[in-house]
């Protein structure tokens, strides 16, 4: 990696190689493409999606976003140990960055945002999923929730999909950990289409335009109302826990493959959850 690769976005740089920022008028592509991490996100590259729309939002040349992954994976959540080398974004370099997310602006975009789910989706990548405007999936994508066997505090999570599929499902989504097909997911409400594999960008492009023949304005109203039900995100309880210990060994765990210490002896399972 080049020495000018490690530096904050700026134009169509997103601010790490792992993220492409492709051009194809009228809509931009953002893709995950970092293959020998299963595209697993670092800060850098959850920032850069956050400043990806943001910058199609003031592009006049463009009007929606097509985000996706490259191979089997769409994005399977943050990044639990790896140095991916495109840390630019470090505390206290950069002034003026407290929220590295995208989710709120993912959900308050100006221009619509497509995901196009090509695989596994969980974790930050699921909420991100979930936040686009549409995501078009794919018929062999994956969805899962796993925050709870890291020992992490998603109430994010909690508040989104109780209002998405319900409360009943929502805690045999959260509290098991399981993972869904993407028909599973259809049915459960959590995503609205589902396409074959090999036309899953043609299907997201028909969508993305689809969108942008709606009257920019009203549908501005629109999202405000949504977003509104949405409602705001615990933070506090999410960072809070990032800070103890059952996160810490969370982390141990998943990094070490194996079962985190407070799985009771006769249910752990060789290998990580």
């Amino acid at each position: 990696m080049a020495d000018n690769d490690v530096r904050p976005p700026d134009g169509d740089w997103l601010g790490t190689p792992y993220l492409r920022f492709e051009r194809k008028a009228p809509f931009a592509h953002v893709v995950v493409d970092r293959p020998e991490a299963r595209n697993a996100l670092s800060p850098s590259m959850y920032f850069g999606i956050r400043y990806a729309v943001r910058h199609v939002d003031a592009d006049p040349d463009l009007a929606a976003t097509i985000l996706t992954g490259t191979g089997s994976v769409f994005i399977p959540g943050g990044d639990l140990g790896n140095s991916p080398g495109d840390a630019w974004l470090r505390p206290g370099n950069v002034a003026g960055v407290i929220d590295i997310l995208p989710f709120d602006v993912l959900r308050q975009s100006v221009k619509p945002v497509v995901s196009a789910v090509n695989g596994i989706c969980q974790g930050g990548g699921l909420l991100i999923a979930l936040c686009s405007d549409v995501a078009v999936v794919s018929d062999r994508a994956t969805f899962r929730v796993p925050e709870l066997l890291r020992g992490i505090s998603d109430t994010y999570f909690a508040q989104l999909l109780v209002r998405l599929i319900g409360p009943v499902r929502t805690r045999d989504l959260m509290l098991t950990g399981r993972s869904l097909s993407a028909p599973e997911a259809e049915d459960w409400g959590l995503v609205s289409r589902v396409v074959p594999h090999d036309d899953l960008i043609d299907a997201a492009t028909e969508v993305a335009a689809q969108c942008c023949r709606s009257a920019p304005e009203a549908r501005r109203d629109t999202k405000r109302v949504l977003d509104q039900y949405m409602g705001l995100q615990d933070r506090l309880a999410f960072f809070d826990s990032l800070q103890r210990e059952e996160s810490r060994e969370g982390f141990r765990a998943f990094l070490e493959k194996r079962s985190p210490s407070w799985v009771p002896e006769a249910l752990k399972v060789n290998g990580r959850l």
